[in-house]
């Protein structure tokens, strides 16, 4: 396996001779009750994939749209199969309930996608201390729980992968400086993919990390960066959902330790069309954070 730490000779994508699939495997995909979880959870729904769809929101939020609740009967509208997990994974006991109820119900656990994140995009002095921990318990722990309690399982599986929504680590000092406390937190996730593809590389597990090249609307950008001017500039989340769906159907003991970008993946696996992601295809969309030109 190549050294985890680098992407620069990393194995391409592999080009399987028939379409690859998520069919019939179990994904336990936090943080999917709305936004860039529940489009990857719907992508998976599309090849007839069980879901464990897990998230805090179970009643409509007056804010925020979508419940896990709604996202199970999407999933299963998708031709996939759901299994709503009511949880916060900051809690250690709800996330061990949420693994034990998805293996009772399908048997086990192939994929695990550590979404769920809190994000407070301020300096220093503006940043509360409940904000800081509010981050690391969830982006940086909740990370590393999840990632925890799903290995018993992950190391029954065929081909096992472990997909963390975090950047690629560069030490880049303009990165820290405008929201240290949340850089902080997504270089921890970004962290838990280089150790646990490491770690994991005997068992044939695969850790990796996707990030967006642009900004994509989700409701963080709708409620925190600005509504729909930004959000004009931004790329749907099935852009995100795509990606992940190449690194997933991926062979696991080859194709880990890899810090993606949602479209070079898919640059790489064929897509050369990206205007049918846009929110507006008038505008041009915008580079997320901790990405370079």
């Amino acid at each position: 396996m190549a050294d985890p730490s680098s992407t620069e000779h990393a194995p391409s994508l592999s080009t399987p001779s028939q379409p690859a699939t998520l069919a019939g495997k179990v994904l336990f995909i936090t943080g999917a009750s709305r936004g860039i979880g529940e489009a990857i959870a719907l992508r998976a729904a599309r090849d007839g994939a069980k879901i464990a769809v897990v998230g805090k929101t179970s009643e409509p939020h007056p804010r925020l749209r979508g419940t896990v609740h709604a996202t199970c009967a999407a999933i299963e509208l998708c031709g996939g199969e759901a299994l709503p997990c009511i949880a916060d994974i900051r809690d250690d006991q709800a996330v061990a309930r949420a693994v034990e109820a998805t293996v009772e119900r399908f048997g086990g656990i192939d994929i695990l996608v550590n979404n769920a994140s809190a994000i407070w995009l301020s300096g220093t002095a503006d940043t509360p201390m409940k904000r800081f921990d509010l981050m690391h318990s969830v982006n940086v722990r909740g990370t590393f729980s999840c990632s925890r309690e799903c290995l018993p399982f992950l190391k029954q599986s065929d081909n096992p992968h472990i997909l963390t929504l975090s950047p690629p680590p560069k030490l880049r000092a303009d990165w820290f400086a405008p929201h240290l406390a949340y850089t902080i937190s997504k270089y921890g996730m970004s962290m838990c993919t280089l150790g646990l593809a490491a770690e994991l590389a005997p068992f044939g597990i695969a850790a990796n990390s996707l990030w967006p090249k642009t900004m994509i609307g989700t409701a963080a950008v709708e409620n925190l960066l600005g509504g729909t001017e930004v959000l004009s500039q931004c790329r749907q989340p099935a852009i995100v959902a795509d990606a992940a769906h190449v690194i997933l159907t991926q062979p696991s003991r080859v194709f880990t330790g890899r810090f993606c970008i949602d479209e070079d993946v898919l640059r790489e696996a064929g897509v050369s069309d990206f205007s049918r992601y846009a929110v507006d295809p008038a505008q041009t969309p915008a580079l997320d954070i901790f990405v370079e030109l």
